[in-house]
């Protein structure tokens, strides 16, 4: 069976590395080594407007960041409204700003000094509801699904402030796409993050993906986690692992876990397909907690863990200053900056990620390959790509934990990423002794 399996998994690799030679979606360059942060414009400042988000870009450029993505940044719907301010994902007007943000100017402005420091910037875009009121909704009734009586329907029952749009009307396939190419061509955004991309048809958005590339080659991540959506999009969110590191904080399952996790998503996910690895969002601060209510002693060490394993790292507003509250979704309610290890620790490895080929994003990255420890509630893996090397070993536990590791593949001289830069020389035979939650991340 082992022979039958391996043989298996060998011609499933080939039929993917063919497939990928007729992929649609052909990621910009300056994403190979790239890490997100998603800004929530309401929130991040007292005033909450484009203008005083400007003055933090310098802190998010220290800060390693190369993707900027905005919160929804149009008109939201009064209609139906939940709270004093509403949902940012209630769109009244696809081809305006918010003015409780600032202007147009502003926001061109705010576009111009992301760019002059080297950075990108995506926004958000929902294109599978809007706001009762939104400006469609007199002329174009046919864009929106309704019900026996001719009434709006909400997509889900509890999502009361927006209702669903019709994708099988393919007029509103052109409006929609005019809206998305309005704001590359009048704003030079460099792409979308698109708000619960599998509810929208994946014929929609193969449509409209080659008619946005030829605008600018630009960079699509998906609120989705299915692996088809990856024929428009270059990057899914990864909400599998956050499920299993939630687990892990609950007790519920063992760092041994990983190994298979790992392994199963080599197979479902192709190589050259962005995964966004992440403890915390807009969705889950608001509704299921920080990353302290759900990972607790854990957060630190899976925060780590998204930024060295496969994939994207996301970094959500405040989660550098160690921002231990929930953010309203629908009011004011200010993050507050204070100074917090976690800053140091997602610039050393925003910076690690930069440089250190093994984990660059899709083809251009190391393969993880899990090591054997002799312990199940620590996770090693080592990483490695093009003379680079990352070396990696993870207590998943709140007791201290013992671990032998045994291989040639960790031999080797390598820098102590959180050990002041200290050279170490590791054999074949790694002993290590880790704290509750504790970890050794090791480059060359």
């Amino acid at each position: 069976m082992n022979l039958i399996a391996f043989l298996f998994f060998t011609l499933l690799s080939f039929c993917n590395l063919l497939a990928q030679n007729n992929e649609l979606v052909k990621h910009p360059g300056w994403a190979k080594n790239a890490s997100i942060y998603e800004v929530n414009i309401r929130q991040y400042t007292p005033e909450g407007t484009f203008k005083a988000f400007e003055k933090h870009l310098p802190e998010l450029k220290k800060l390693g960041v190369d993707i900027l993505w905005l919160m929804p940044i149009n008109p939201i719907g009064v209609l139906n409204r939940k709270g004093s301010l509403g949902s940012y994902y209630s769109v009244r007007d696809y081809k305006a700003v918010n003015p409780e943000f600032g202007t147009l100017d502003d926001f061109k402005s705010l576009v111009n000094k992301i760019h002059e420091m080297k950075m990108h910037v995506i926004i958000d875009w929902v294109a599978n509801h809007t706001a009762w009121d939104n400006v469609w909704v007199k002329d174009h009734k046919d864009f929106f699904k309704l019900d026996s009586s001719g009434n709006f329907i909400p997509p889900v029952k509890d999502w009361s402030d927006v209702i669903s749009l019709n994708y099988s009307n393919k007029k509103l396939w052109n409006y929609m796409i005019d809206a998305m190419s309005y704001w590359l061509k009048e704003c030079d955004i460099d792409g979308f993050r698109c708000d619960v991309a599998a509810m929208v048809p994946i014929e929609f958005w193969k449509d409209a993906y080659p008619k946005l590339l030829k605008i600018k080659n630009i960079f699509m991540l998906a609120e989705a986690n299915e692996p088809f959506i990856h024929q428009a999009f270059d990057m899914t969110y990864n909400w599998q692992l956050k499920d299993l590191l939630n687990q892990f904080a609950s007790g519920k399952k063992k760092a041994i876990d990983l190994i298979d996790y790992f392994e199963k998503e080599k197979i479902e996910y192709k190589p050259n397909y962005y995964r966004m690895n992440f403890t915390s969002n807009h969705d889950l601060n608001s509704w299921d907690g920080t990353e302290y209510e759900r990972m607790k002693d854990g957060a630190e060490s899976f925060a780590v863990l998204c930024q060295l394993v496969p994939g994207m790292p996301l970094i959500y507003t405040g989660q550098e200053a160690g921002m231990n509250k929930r953010l309203r979704f629908f009011d004011k309610y200010t993050v507050n900056w204070k100074t917090n290890k976690m800053r140091a620790i997602y610039s050393t490895l925003n910076q690690l990620k930069k440089n250190n080929h093994a984990l660059w994003n899709g083809l251009d990255s190391g393969e993880l390959k899990s090591l054997s420890t002799g312990n199940e509630n620590v996770f090693a893996f080592i990483r490695k790509k093009n003379g680079n090397k990352i070396f990696a070993v993870f207590n998943f536990s709140k007791d201290i934990q013992k671990a032998k590791i045994n291989s040639d593949a960790i031999a080797g001289k390598y820098m102590d990423v959180f050990n002041n830069g200290k050279r170490n020389t590791i054999n074949s035979n790694y002993e290590v002794e880790l704290q509750p939650w504790g970890y050794n991340i090791f480059s060359k």
